[in-house]
């Protein structure tokens, strides 16, 4: 066979290169793709234009993905469960003295299922304790501590939940729209009255603001007094973990809260910390 007719000329090579350079560019193109999605440091790019690149370079799911629970990508939340793996938090007793509930007990009843019910919606949660070594520069797009007040009957007066928000982040306007989701959802869920005339330098000042990340919005909440409110917290749990579940999803989902008035309770004489 004359070799001349099996392999193309340089000349023939030159006059027509289009498709040979397409095939060298198209591989090229293909290899920087591989290489650039299977190795993204974190450092490259900083706040959302990393999470944004990360979400590009993912399969995504057909239709228009939303940043709410349901879909894709889960969202992280943590719930604190008040004075969990610490200590009781506040007590109740009987007339001999002995221990009959703790707060500890109440949270942990109420965060398990909030836990639970979230996770049924799509989020992934993390439960923690108090003082939870997880809580160091903790991020999430929702952080909610759980807890109770006394159940020493202190007068009438001494019933229904508080709030307070982290003031230290980034995001104070968020702050505000979270404890206000959570106001208005878990008061329209329980029918407990907001109690913001007993609200502590505890609750404001709670140590682990400053312990988590900047960008996490945080709050927390004491979904009742443990005298008065003591049968809607113990037995009906499920109703109490329902409306900070609404309340963190009013703040995620970005849904509206209506104005409402807060009722008017007069200050109780006193509050165990």
């Amino acid at each position: 066979m004359d070799n001349k007719s099996s392999h193309p000329s340089k000349s023939k090579r030159r006059e027509n290169p289009s498709p040979l350079i397409f095939l060298v560019v198209l591989g090229a193109a293909f290899f920087m793709a591989t290489l650039f999605t299977a190795w993204t440091p974190s450092g490259l790019f900083s706040g959302n234009l990393s999470e944004k690149m990360s979400m590009m370079l993912t399969a995504q799911p057909e239709g228009n993905p939303t940043l709410s629970g349901g879909d894709y990508p889960q969202l992280r939340i943590g719930i604190i469960s008040g004075h969990w793996g610490n200590d009781s938090g506040a007590v109740c007793l009987d007339g001999n003295g002995e221990v009959t509930l703790t707060e500890a007990e109440v949270n942990l009843k109420i965060a398990t299922l909030v836990q639970q019910k979230l996770i049924q919606s799509g989020y992934q949660v993390d439960l923690l304790k108090e003082f939870d070594p997880r809580l160091d520069g903790y991020n999430a797009v929702a952080l909610v501590s759980i807890h109770n007040d006394s159940c020493v009957y202190i007068d009438e007066n001494a019933t229904g939940f508080k709030l307070s928000a982290a003031m230290d982040t980034e995001d104070l306007t968020r702050a505000a729209r979270l404890t206000g989701c959570l106001r208005d959802r878990y008061g329209g869920a329980t029918g407990l009255p907001y109690h913001s005339g007993s609200i502590t330098s505890d609750m404001i000042d709670y140590y682990v603001f400053s312990e988590i990340s900047k960008t996490t919005i945080a709050a927390i909440i004491e979904t009742g007094f443990m005298n008065l409110d003591r049968d809607i917290l113990t037995q009906d749990t499920d109703l109490v973990a329902e409306g900070i579940v609404q309340g963190i999803e009013c703040f995620v989902n970005n849904e509206s809260v209506k104005p409402t008035p807060a009722p008017t309770i007069p200050p109780i004489s006193t509050i165990s910390p």
